[in-house]
């Protein structure tokens, strides 16, 4: 472990961005506006356009409870939203779009083949599908791997990316059952099927990629960093296989699927995904606890960082006693003290990158800056720590 920065110490200036990445990021958002487009262009001309909107309006409403759950799961430190919104983008356009050229391919090579077309949805489609919305975790971790901190990081990005995919998904189903029947009938089937009987489905299935790479982040052994990835994706192609053939099973087979296999993978993924959470609270305490020795931070600071409860507190305290500036400083502060956390227990872990020291340095003179816009104006010693 490296030594503690001493109080007061200077600052060292922060590196500009490497140049492969900005390219990456170019690259990106070529891809996906190309995709997004091309998907658009695919459903509208499949479905129509009156049928495609009608589609997307229904497909809408299970998605903000859908992101509201996997971002309540990441409250020690929240990610930033450029980074939620291009899990999500990439899971509604490029995994979609090649999920629908490759999956359509197969389809007819199946169907020339003479084979079952079920083949498809349990053999193909889930090995494709999970592959295009694992790599928006990839990506992630690419482009921006100081943002990337182990397991609950992994599952809210792979989450993201699950109901991008889920959302545009659920727009063409919603839209061909629409303009096939016209009488509304079949569609509020689909809907109440795929939109409030089982919108996790696909987010949990990429969660589970998630949570391997998640694992395979915070360990240094290669063995656990190629083969917890693979884990985590051949577990969601099995999960999403016995899915879709569960759904090609009649409503009789959908329905015992759904008890014996679907609840109980969601009630393990909750309790995993809280226990990785409380898991967190405890690297929060552990690792800026260094810091309220070298006085850096107060140890009221650090029990505060390391509790929800006294996150909220401290938040609606500065609201009180300092208006909305303040609240948005502690709310500030505490995001920042939970990076640094994670990044000490990187560097702890010797898996924190080159350039760690210089990272610790600036998020330390961020720490000292946000204090003082919510200290001084206060008449209260400090802000309320509970637990």
């Amino acid at each position: 472990m490296s030594t503690p920065i001493p109080a007061g110490a200077p600052m060292a200036a922060p590196r500009r961005p490497k140049l492969w990445v900005t390219l990456l990021w170019v690259a990106v958002i070529v891809v996906l506006v190309g995709s997004a487009v091309l998907s658009l262009l695919a459903i509208t001309r499949e479905t129509g356009l009156l049928n495609a909107s009608t589609g997307a309006v229904l497909a809408a409403v299970p998605v903000f409870p859908v992101i509201a759950t996997f971002l309540w799961l990441d409250r020690y430190e929240a990610e930033p939203p450029s980074l939620l919104s291009l899990a999500f983008a990439w899971g509604a356009g490029v995994s979609t779009f090649g999920a629908l050229v490759i999956n359509t391919a197969s389809l007819i090579a199946i169907h020339n083949a003479g084979r079952d077309m079920t083949y498809a949805a349990v053999f193909v489609a889930p090995f494709v599908e999970e592959a295009f919305k694992g790599m928006a975790v990839v990506l992630i971790l690419l482009l921006r791997r100081k943002e990337f901190d182990g397991v609950v990081d992994g599952i809210v990005y792979a989450g993201m990316a699950g109901i991008g995919f889920a959302y545009v998904e659920n727009v063409l189903y919603l839209g061909r059952t629409f303009a096939d029947d016209g009488t509304g009938g079949g569609t509020l089937f689909v809907f109440l099927l795929r939109c409030v009987v089982s919108p996790f489905a696909h987010p949990l299935f990429t969660a589970a990629i998630g949570l391997g790479i998640g694992v395979a982040v915070r360990s240094r052994n290669p063995m656990v960093k190629v083969f917890a990835p693979l884990g985590g994706y051949l577990t969601a192609v099995v999960l999403h296989g016995a899915w879709n053939w569960s759904a090609s099973s009649g409503l009789a087979g959908f329905a015992a699927a759904y008890v014996v296999l679907q609840l109980p993978v969601f009630i393990a993924f909750i309790s995993l995904a809280l226990l990785a959470r409380r898991r967190e609270g405890k690297l929060v305490a552990q690792h800026l606890n260094i810091y309220g020795q070298t006085g850096w931070l107060t140890q009221a600071e650090v029990a505060m960082l390391a509790s929800l409860p006294a996150r909220r507190e401290a938040r609606d305290w500065a609201q009180r006693t300092g208006g909305p500036e303040a609240r948005r400083a502690m709310r500030d502060f505490q995001e920042m003290g939970s990076e640094l956390a994670f990044l000490r227990e990187r560097m702890a872990r010797g898996t924190a990158s080159q350039d760690a020291a210089t990272t610790e340095y600036a998020m330390l003179a961020t720490l000292s800056q946000l204090r003082s816009q919510f200290l001084p104006r206060l008449s209260h010693p400090g802000p309320p720590v509970t637990g």
